[in-house]
């Protein structure tokens, strides 16, 4: 993986650990949002991950690329596939039951991904300092353990949810996340 300074965690960062509170392994994670285009449900065109965590402090999901998803003919859009990465990254940090947002994605595609492939995708922490979560993934083709097509570093921010409340829709934020105080 090409990374910069960026996503890579300084040597003081403290090696992750899932919160008490957060999914026990083998468990499957919800969506951020029923509409979210990663993993809602209720999103038409949406990549629809349903992510597990195998081992509480991993998270994996599977996406098969649909024609919606193209770019170059019958090849996955590689912006898909950065947010692809960038979701099973952002339910990778559920791990720890605090909200993160996307500061940094740094991604590369080291092989084409055909329209009707199954990506497996895997994500975990290698280190948190202050606000800072530093994160990695990959997507294989075709099973676990397939050739590599994707990775991705990203480094995402600890953010409180007022800034969701602040940005986004305060009622469909409340509405979802009962476990959260969203003051509009």
């Amino acid at each position: 993986m090409t990374r910069s300074p960026v996503t890579t965690p300084p040597p003081e960062a403290d090696q992750p650990a899932a919160h008490f509170d957060a999914p026990p392994p083998g468990s499957a994670l919800g969506s951020h949002y029923s509409r979210c285009f990663g993993c809602g449900a209720d999103h038409p065109t949406g990549l629809h991950l349903a992510a597990v965590t195998p081992d509480g402090a991993t998270v994996e999901a599977e996406f098969t690329v649909g024609e919606a998803h193209q770019g170059a003919p019958m090849l996955a859009h590689g912006g898909v596939l950065a947010a692809a990465m960038d979701e099973i990254i952002g339910m990778s940090v559920w791990l720890f039951q605090r909200p993160y947002v996307t500061a940094r994605l740094e991604t590369d595609y080291v092989r084409p991904v055909p329209v009707g492939t199954t990506l497996h995708l895997r994500a975990w922490c290698n280190g948190i300092a202050g606000r800072k979560a530093y994160l990695e993934a990959e997507g294989r083709i075709g099973a676990p353990d397939g050739p590599v097509a994707v990775r991705a570093a990203a480094l995402f921010v600890q953010v409180d949810m007022e800034h969701f409340a602040r940005h986004g829709d305060a009622a469909a934020i409340a509405a979802e996340h009962h476990d959260f105080e969203v003051n509009p």
